[in-house]
């Protein structure tokens, strides 16, 4: 415990963070832990690595993600803006570095020397656009150049997704800002005429993008088949194992489709969860993040600063979005996307991004922070 009357970071920190998104993120990245030790031996030994490979390296993550966390958490408004600047800056460059120079897997090219830089891109890009939006309401603030600002910031990032091709983070990234959008009072004409703009661009993709084109079909028409191989292949699999578990599992270890699944601890890591720890498991797991979710909207909504009450709830839909694409994904009820589940799924680039943004979000909602300073606001 910390007396009152002491005073320095750690203890302000200490006083002022809430303790139940820390213990609920911590929770995550624990489960995390136990779902690759259940989902990712049978990958490994297909591919021929270790049986552990995945395992030791998601538990590796766990120090330099709690690390980074933490770190994040202790930003006050004005630095979070800063960092958040610099980190979009660099994630933006490694795109289109990846673009030009990038391996291409699968048909898209979003590496480049092992990292995924549109994971890191999402953070950032929600705490620009909060502050974008809340800026043009700021007494004495040029309005037109920071809402110029937010309105270019959106085609500026997902132009360099869509040419990987990632509709995925595409998709996330304009629910998020359309929140954002919202959020900042503009009026209803505008929320409709982007909203207009936004189904537009769908049916453009999907009449002119044969990557969109095929995966809407093959959902829609899932006896498609192509190349003697159904495209709907994991997504039915997916539904099929967390069927075969029933409501209670087969039990840790004792999985079958995990074995037939190449994305089972990344994309399809809920799938095996339902399969070996049941439904009730499932719905324990959508209970956590949907806590997340509330708890991080009713944070913001506390909050007296519109920047920091705005970018925590960017962060906190962007988190709650990306959370419901996963798992809606598993149980077939929209496309695949390619979207891993928070803290849950196998990935380096997406555990460190996702350590960054809910780092923000603790910092954006600790409570010292409610009644800005006149510095914080530069």
């Amino acid at each position: 415990m910390v007396a009152r009357t002491e005073r320095g970071p750690v203890a302000d920190w200490l006083r002022t963070v809430d303790p139940w998104l820390l213990g609920a993120f911590g929770a995550l990245m624990a489960i995390g832990v136990v779902m690759a030790l259940a989902a990712s031996p049978a990958v490994a030994e297909r591919i021929g690595l270790d049986p552990f490979h995945f395992v030791n390296r998601q538990t590796a993550l766990l120090i330099p993600c709690a690390a980074i966390l933490a770190a994040t958490s202790f930003l006050s408004p004005r630095h979070a803006r800063r960092a958040a600047l610099l980190l979009y800056a660099v994630s933006l460059a490694l795109i289109v570095a990846a673009l030009m120079f990038g391996v291409e897997v699968k048909g898209s090219r979003r590496w480049i020397a092992g990292v995924q830089p549109s994971e890191f891109i999402k953070p950032a890009f929600v705490v620009l656009a909060a502050w974008a939006f809340t800026e043009g309401g700021r007494a004495g603030a040029p309005k037109g150049l920071s809402r110029a600002f937010a309105f270019l910031l959106l085609p500026l990032t997902i132009v360099p997704l869509i040419l990987e091709p990632d509709f995925g983070q595409t998709m996330l990234i304009s629910v998020v800002w359309g929140a954002l959008f919202f959020m900042a009072g503009l009026h209803w004409f505008w929320v409709l005429g982007l909203g207009g703009v936004g189904a537009f661009g769908g049916l453009l993709a999907y009449e002119f993008s044969p990557h969109v084109h095929d995966r809407i079909q093959h959902f829609l028409n899932p006896d498609t088949v192509a190349g003697g191989v159904s495209d709907t292949f994991q997504v039915d699999t997916a539904l099929q194992a967390i069927l075969s578990g029933g409501w209670f599992g087969r039990g840790p270890g004792e999985g079958l489709f995990k074995r037939i699944l190449p994305d089972a601890h990344t994309d399809f890591v809920f799938a095996v969860a339902g399969e070996e720890f049941g439904i009730i498991a499932c719905l324990g797991l959508i209970a956590i993040f949907g806590f997340v979710v509330m708890r991080g909207l009713w944070l913001a909504s506390r909050n007296c600063d519109p920047f920091s009450r705005s970018a925590a709830a960017g962060l906190t839909i962007m988190f709650g979005v990306q959370s419901w694409i996963n798992m809606a994904v598993n149980l077939r009820a929209i496309p695949a996307k390619g979207m891993t589940l928070p803290f849950i799924s196998y990935g380096g680039s997406s555990e460190l991004a996702l350590a960054i943004g809910m780092g923000f979000l603790i910092a954006l909602t600790r409570r010292n922070l409610a009644t800005p300073s006149v510095l914080d606001r530069a």
